[in-house]
């Protein structure tokens, strides 16, 4: 008898219309950060929603760049963000999967008689019958995992976030600096100018003049520096925010800001902390579904595949025999002793990697509130007696050296360390700022200043 084998047809399971939903994982990310930082998020799907994410760009742009609106654009414009967002619809599609029982399988065949007209066929149908038993537990461990990655998502928005603020502080003290090394050269060339003509009428030396003339030429060299810099650091800004072309030519429209009155309450961090961090929580309900599959394996170790169906067959001359079917794997040499080990392994590694971060995080807040606090430090004393002093000693000196009591090194060298004494200040609060974005990072989540009236004394 020759016998013809049809190929092997799937049919669509009763849980088909299971449907991946693209946007669950994002709306859920979204959440998240919206009750850490305030700010939204948007995933773009190439949709007409695309365009609008585009135009709500534009116009957070045309009112000059602050921190906010810098968070903002980079929370719905940064590519790599929205790289990160695909990975919720891999982890949402693998969820989904994890629900949906194999599809029954049909088969037959059919054959023809050499010296006859007869023919006999054969045809049935079979689905996994053990899956049934174990496939609460899979969904079970696919949420887990869909809600893992969710955290690890949002965990990466944070992270953004974070990098934002520090690039936009950096930004605001170039650009601050700039304009103090600006001010700098403007009374460089002004001496240098008076010192030609003071020297012109016999007033004052050639080193006098060559002092001078050697003050201006280093203030042009560190004013070109400094604005290299700030290029550096738009471009850095540029790349977080995902801005290119025309969409480049913002400008900054605050200066950096000044101190709150007083830090937030910084106790308890750490435990704060552990609760909070998204990578922590992210690790720990890691950890809890790996168990969870190192149990659904142990449980289901005796057991193969366990095929049940219902089988027709027609001879030429016979009746038609109609029964059911079951096939089973016998577990004789696989069971899944390798696949219990290395989810045994793998369940080892997660736990070894949470005890790790939370070290970590711990180890972070505490270093980011003393940078904090060491900051505040540094800046107040430079507002209460080291910028007050450089005044008064250039006060002093301009006094002298008009009454010729001092030479023009004297006074130059006081105001280079009034000028030094600014620079200092100003990066010190810059650390201060990004001592806080590095501590709102570490904790997981936004610290409100406690702000107070007042003007930008660094200006």
């Amino acid at each position: 008898m020759i016998r013809v084998h049809t190929w092997v047809v799937a049919i669509s399971c009763t849980f088909a219309c299971a449907r991946v939903s693209k946007e669950r994982g994002h709306d859920d990310v979204s959440r998240v950060v919206r009750e850490r930082t305030g700010f939204e998020t948007a995933w773009d799907r190439g949709s007409p929603e695309d365009r609008a994410v585009a135009a709500r760009v534009d116009m957070l742009l045309e009112g000059g760049l602050n921190k906010v609106r810098a968070i903002e654009i980079a929370l719905v414009n940064n590519p790599s963000l929205q790289s990160t967002y695909e990975q919720l619809g891999v982890s949402r599609a693998d969820m989904v999967q994890a629900g949906l029982l194999s599809n029954p399988v049909v088969s037959g065949d059919i054959g023809w008689s050499t010296d006859t007209r007869f023919f006999e066929y054969q045809a049935s149908i079979v689905q996994n019958f053990l899956e049934i038993f174990v496939l609460r537990m899979r969904k079970r461990i696919a949420k887990e995992q869909f809600m893992a990655d969710t955290l690890r998502v949002a965990h990466e928005v944070l992270q953004v976030v974070a990098d934002v603020s520090k690039a936009f502080v950096d930004l605001q003290a170039h650009v601050q600096t700039v304009e103090l090394m600006r001010t700098v050269l403007q009374a460089a060339r002004a001496a240098a100018h008076l010192s030609m003509r003071q020297h012109e009428a016999g007033n004052i030396t050639d080193l006098a003049v060559a002092t001078e003339r050697a003050a201006y030429e280093q203030a042009k060299f560190d004013l070109a520096r400094e604005q290299l810099e700030v290029t550096k650091a738009r471009e850095q800004l540029n790349r977080l925010l995902g801005l290119w072309g025309k969409t480049t030519n913002w400008k900054l429209s605050s200066p950096l800001p000044e101190l709150p009155v007083r830090d937030p309450p910084l106790n308890e961090l750490e435990a704060n902390a552990i609760r909070h961090r998204l990578d922590i929580d992210a690790a720990r309900k890691q950890a809890l579904l790996l168990d969870n599959a190192v149990t659904l394996a142990r449980r289901s170790r005796a057991f193969g595949f366990v095929n049940v169906g219902v089988h027709v067959h027609q001879d030429p001359d016979g009746a038609r025999i109609f029964g059911p079917t079951l096939a089973l794997e016998l577990p004789i040499f696989d069971r899944r002793q390798a696949l219990i080990a290395r989810l045994e392994a793998q369940h080892r590694q997660a736990e070894r990697r949470l005890t790790s971060l939370s070290v970590n995080a711990r180890s972070e807040v505490r270093v980011a509130r003393t940078e904090l606090l060491s900051a505040r430090q540094v800046v107040d004393h430079y507002m209460k007696v080291l910028l007050p002093l450089r005044a008064a000693v250039v006060e002093h000196a301009q006094h002298q050296y008009n009454g010729m009591q001092i030479g023009l090194h004297e006074l130059l060298t006081a105001k280079q360390a009034q000028v030094q004494a600014f620079e200092d200040y100003i990066q010190a609060v810059h650390d201060y700022w990004i001592a806080w974005a590095e501590l709102e990072r570490a904790m997981g989540g936004r610290v409100l200043p406690k702000r107070g009236p007042g003007k930008h004394h660094h200006r």
